[in-house]
């Protein structure tokens, strides 16, 4: 069998989306595991409690020449090599020599086709899909809306796209106690949490609320963040007269931010098509909320089984948000069912650790049965992953949910 010793992760800036991951990735491979940091971190995301302490296996390009030099030889004596957001000349240099690489990507077309106007994104667009389309590249799909995007783009990666996402660290809970905790309020409460911008859509759950309190519903819903929609829900609030519902919070760190969904029964993630990926659902999923969820974000559909784990609603529509909120206050029931199942998926399967020992299992799969570009040798059936992180995604257009059905 063909074993992965090396694995090289590209990227950016290294932050707490990728260091559970990548903590993995540590623990399984050693020293053969590298980050390479290609940029500092922006200050914003960094005054938001987006940094990390650098652990050893990160390698800083920017900070010294010999660092540079390192990142240029791993991006080829790697058996594996994982590109995130960092500069192509990485991986095509190992592309010519046929080795294994997976691709880290949202949806390239969130915002539409509009960027196909501009000439060097065009530009970059072909250097880095069209022109490696047949070789030995697959890609990792953070988003449920990925692979679609990339057959729209000239079928830039045909049938080579695995369901994939952001990994935040798995908190284990003893559910029994979680559970009470969520109960001592008295009613039941409601969470959200995020950045206060348009594309999050938090004026949704405030419209929301005041349709469930017109209904004559008992519940406490919480906001908390900031941003440039925190005064527009405040006046919101006041002119709905749902102070007595509504309360606000400033931002949390993002560790404080997961204590916090901790204690709320269900969990309300609103955005529009813009928002990636969305690792609060995994986060909400995680602390055993009952999460309610926009269909459009990146990983609705892969995280949430509507009815199951959670509540899918269509997104933008205040209606079904409502809707769905109000199947949970008539039946306290389900709120605990869905949080257990939802803790439990993640448990289970959608969590850093599997998603390290899947990305090993596939690559492994695929170095052993080969690949020359079209002509994809699939990994044989011991090296196959039936669901979650890793198995095979599928083509899902935005209207893919219909409400009520």
């Amino acid at each position: 069998m063909n074993e992965i010793k090396t694995l090289t992760f590209y990227s950016n800036y290294f932050n707490h989306h990728q260091k559970a991951l990548c903590d993995e990735f540590y623990k399984i491979l050693g020293d053969g595991f590298k980050f390479i940091e290609t940029m500092p971190m922006e200050g914003f995301r960094a005054s938001m409690g987006w940094g990390e302490n650098t652990p050893d296996y990160v390698l800083r390009t920017y900070e010294s020449g010999e660092n540079a030099s390192i990142a240029d030889k791993l991006a080829v004596s790697s058996d594996l090599v994982i590109m995130g957001t960092a500069p192509e000349d990485y991986c095509e240099e190992r592309l010519k020599e046929g080795k294994l690489t997976f691709r880290y990507s949202e949806r390239p077309l969130k915002e539409g086709f509009i960027k196909f106007f501009i000439p060097r994104l065009t530009k970059k667009y072909i250097r880095m899909h069209l022109k490696n389309r047949n070789k030995n590249i697959y890609v990792l799909c953070a988003s449920a809306f990925t692979a679609l995007d990339f057959k729209k783009m000239f079928n830039s990666y045909p049938d080579k796209c695995y369901k994939f996402g952001y990994f935040p660290v798995h908190k284990e809970y003893d559910l029994n106690e979680r559970m009470d905790k969520k109960k001592k309020e008295g009613c039941v409460t409601i969470l959200w949490l995020g950045r206060m911008l348009k594309l999050k859509r938090p004026d949704l759950v405030v419209s929301a609320a005041k349709n469930l309190k017109d209904l004559g519903y008992d519940f406490k819903l919480h906001m908390v963040g900031e941003g440039e929609m925190r005064p527009v829900l405040e006046d919101m609030v006041k002119r709905s007269k749902l102070e007595d519902r509504v309360t606000f919070e400033d931002f949390l760190s993002p560790d404080k931010a997961r204590e916090r969904m901790s204690e709320y029964m269900i969990y309300v993630m609103t955005s529009n098509k813009l928002e990636g990926w969305g690792s609060v659902i995994y986060e909400g999923l995680n602390a055993s909320c009952a999460v309610v969820a926009s269909h459009i974000c990146g990983a609705t559909p892969y995280l949430i089984k509507d009815k199951e784990n959670g509540l899918i609603f269509k997104s933008g529509d205040v209606k079904s948000l409502t809707n769905k909120l109000k199947m949970l206050l008539d039946n306290n029931e389900l709120i605990e069912k869905y949080g257990r199942n939802a803790y439990e998926t993640m448990h289970s399967k959608w969590n850093p650790e599997n998603a390290a020992k899947s990305v090993l299992k596939l690559a492994e799969g695929l170095i052993k049965a080969g690949s020359d570009g079209f002509n994809v040798k699939y990994p044989d059936k011991e090296y196959i992953i039936e669901d979650g992180p890793c198995s095979k995604a599928g083509y899902l257009k935005n209207n893919w949910y219909k409400d009520g059905k």
